[in-house]
């Protein structure tokens, strides 16, 4: 897991895990715990002397959620307001092609698909030529383009949660030794 190093308001410096902010305004000084919803952790005292103590209290808190929490998805949820059409986020088309040797048009819909850590890949689904296009035809692509995308989202989740858990027990690890 990420640390970085945090210096506060009265000089005192910290290494804090991704997930934890520190919080200094006006009376409020604590550390602020974003990680399926947020918690604050104060130092109930002006000064920041408890800000050890109340950093390390988020730290556990930190720790047991990612544990038993899944890891925030960074997947877009809903299609950019400027999207020409109303086809859900991940999927465009339909695009049409020219074939080479006959010079036939066919279409087909492109999916992409999220991998955790790596690029995304472009998946296509056709749907037809110009000659067979139908309806039908276009809402069956469709949904076989959803279910594509959704079985993507659906790794990605679980790839994100296996490493920001494998990131919580190496965290939980270094700070035993």
């Amino acid at each position: 897991m990420k640390l970085r190093d945090v210096v506060i308001f009265s000089g005192e410096q910290f290494e804090v895990p991704e997930g934890i902010q520190r919080i200094d305004y006006r009376a409020t000084h604590g550390w602020q715990l974003r990680y399926g919803g947020t918690k604050l952790f104060s130092d109930f005292t002006p000064d920041g002397s408890g800000a050890a103590a109340a950093l390390e209290k988020a730290t556990r808190e930190l720790l047991a959620r990612i544990a038993k929490l899944p890891a925030p998805s960074k997947l877009q949820k809903e299609p950019n307001e400027n999207k020409a059409n109303d086809l859900p986020v991940g999927i465009s088309g339909p695009i049409v092609r020219t074939r080479r040797n006959s010079g036939l048009r066919d279409c087909s819909l492109l999916v992409s698909v999220p991998r955790y850590g790596e690029k995304p890949r472009r998946r296509t689904v056709y749907i037809g030529t110009e000659n067979t296009y139908t309806v039908q035809k276009f809402r069956a692509a469709l949904d076989r383009a959803i279910e594509i995308r959704a079985e993507a989202e659906e790794v990605y989740q679980r790839e994100a949660t296996r490493a920001k858990r494998a990131a919580g027990r190496a965290l939980r690890a270094a700070r035993k030794s």
